[in-house]
């Protein structure tokens, strides 16, 4: 999958902007009542009821099942223990593989209604007969995350709609792992049971190792991201993780010449210099290009962090449970350990 150059310079902000409803909300909604084929298996009680961060407030007279979700909150949702039969959103590669935004999501046995950005198969997804459609928002409740804008009133006619912020500027990991945590419990998570509690102590105990390291071990880092044409020198005070990180003690760099919208500063390949940095935390995400792919851009393999092999993996978009967020902290506390000072 790769998204649009222009709409990845935008930010997540902009990637959502534009378009026009299709006015085919009632046609659909008659062909939406119900396919009991994709019923999750899970018992239902009731009623349901769960204020998101819009604020909206849906309620149910049972616990939802027929749960529709973006692939990033659907695979969050998993790791707490509540199965979300159908997603939308980057779902697997092309080999069939899980994305990374599917954590441990079991691909082949879902529903994908979308697994690109703008793309949404709304007549499949009415005749489906979702109850709850679940997805982010960044900044702005009323555009959500992954939903088409064209067809987005024909979409949030169809079932009810919980979006969590993902990002609202000050919000941080933390909080937001919070969020869907108990949105996972309205659904019938039980989160004190071994697994969950097995997985917020491995939180906790990466969230005290990257304090540690970074206390011990003052080293630079930059967040970046890597594009055929330009290298992303991005914000940290724009990421919800990045926040939580430099509450924690990390050093990240501070780009001075932000773009429009101020997630990142877009470098030449030619000045990807531009910013000293002992460790680089490279985007992940399956639109970036990755260390493999970037040996035969000479300034990247001239950047002192990447000659050392300072370079760590990046969720820019983070996974928000406790179990799958543990791995992507851990990893940073282990460079962070690790790394020498270069700069």
């Amino acid at each position: 999958m790769a998204f649009d150059a222009d709409k990845v310079k935008l930010g997540r902000r902009g990637l959502l902007a534009g378009g026009g409803a299709l006015g085919l909300t009632g046609a659909l909604a008659a062909c939406g009542s119900g396919d009991d084929d994709a019923d999750s298996g899970a018992e239902s009680t009731g009623p349901w009821s769960f204020t998101d961060d819009q604020p909206v407030t849906s309620e149910l007279d049972h616990v939802p099942t027929k749960l529709v979700a973006y692939t990033g909150m659907a695979a969050a949702l998993y790791d707490f223990g509540i199965e979300v039969p159908a997603v939308f959103g980057p779902t697997t590669n092309e080999d069939g593989t899980a994305t990374s935004q599917a954590g441990n999501l079991p691909v082949g046995d879902l529903e994908v209604f979308g697994n690109t950005y703008g793309e949404f198969d709304v007549e499949k997804y009415a005749s489906w007969g979702p109850e709850v459609l679940l997805t982010h928002f960044y900044y702005d409740p009323a555009t959500l995350w992954y939903i088409p804008e064209e067809s987005k009133d024909n979409i949030t006619g169809l079932a009810e709609v919980v979006a969590l912020s993902a990002d609202d500027g000050a919000n941080t990991l933390d909080a937001v792992i919070g969020r869907h945590a108990e949105l996972a419990e309205s659904l019938g998570a039980d989160l004190e049971s071994d697994e969950n509690t097995a997985n917020k102590e491995r939180y906790d105990a990466a969230v005290a190792a990257l304090t540690e390291a970074a206390a011990a071990n003052p080293v630079t880092v930059l967040a970046c991201s890597a594009a055929a044409e330009v290298f992303y020198a991005s914000n940290p005070a724009m990421g919800n993780d990045m926040r939580f990180f430099t509450e924690l003690g990390v050093n990240f760099v501070q780009p001075d010449n932000l773009d429009e919208g101020g997630y990142f500063e877009s470098l030449s390949w030619e000045n990807a210099d531009k910013y000293p940095a002992d460790v680089l935390f490279l985007d992940s995400r399956i639109q970036a290009l990755q260390p493999d792919a970037l040996t035969e851009f000479p300034t990247w393999t001239a950047l002192p962090a990447v000659q050392e092999g300072q370079v760590v993996a990046w969720e820019a978009e983070p996974m928000y449970s406790y179990g799958l967020a543990a791995v992507s902290i851990e990893a940073l506390a282990d460079a962070i350990k690790n790394a020498k000072k270069l700069v």
